[in-house]
Parts: C-alpha cells; structure tokens; sequence
C-alpha cells in the first residue's frame, strides 16, 4: 500500500463511501480504485489528485497533504546517486535491500529523522530568504 492509497482509503471509509461509489464519482473503474489503494497501480496523477479532492470537496492544506503523499506514492522507486558520496551510494543500496525486512519501528524512525532533515534544510532555507530581504 502507498501513502496516497491508504490516506485515499480512510478518507473514503471515513465518509462512509464505497469503493464503487466513490469510482462512478471519480469515473474511474472500480478495479483502478482498488489496484491505487493497495499500491498496485504508479502514483496517481496530479489530474487525478484534484479530481479526487473536487469530488470529496477536500481544499487547502489537506488538498496540499494529499499531493504531498500522491509524489511520495510510486510504488517502484529508482535513486539515481551519480555525483554523491559513495556513503549516499551504499545508503540507497541497502535501503533497497532491506526495506522490505525491516520492522515499522525501524520504518518510522527513519522517517521521523529524514523529516527532521528536511526540516532542518527548510528552516535554513527560510532564514537565508529573511536575511537577504
């Protein structure tokens, strides 16, 4: 299952839709729904994304997380490490190996620290922006 797919799922179950409804809604077939829900089927496009938030009148920051999580959702991923450290190299090669052992604590707290990373890279990014100004 992607992001995407499981955020698409509860939302979904949340407003008491079924799968084929919410598909005749989004005109889509029901096993396209499906296979996307599961992460059977390649991120969904931006097209999609917006017709998903039209059809559930999702706006805003929501609308904004779930674009979020549909670039985050293709279900086959391909790092390229040209030009990085063979330390990035060697990280992208084992995650590849590995992510599929390892436990969801272990999942999670890789997570929690990219986030952090990214954070981080943004507050800087935001601070150099307020300066020059």
């Amino acid at each position: 299952m992607t992001p995407f797919g499981a955020e698409l799922r509860r939302i979904r179950a949340e407003r008491g839709l079924t799968l084929k409804e919410m598909a005749a809604g989004l005109e889509v077939s029901p096993a396209y729904l499906s296979a996307l829900e599961h992460g059977h089927r390649g991120r969904p496009s931006l097209h999609f994304v917006h017709a998903v938030c039209q059809y559930l009148g999702i706006i805003w920051d929501e609308a904004e997380a779930l674009e979020r999580l549909a670039a985050l959702s293709h279900p086959r991923v391909t790092i390229d490490t040209a030009g990085l450290s063979p330390a990035a190299t060697e990280l992208a090669n084992r995650l590849s190996e590995t992510v599929s052992t390892l436990p969801q604590e272990r999942i999670d707290a890789l997570l929690s620290v990219m986030q952090e990373a990214e954070e981080t890279a943004q507050a800087r990014l935001d601070a150099g922006s307020q300066e020059s100004n």
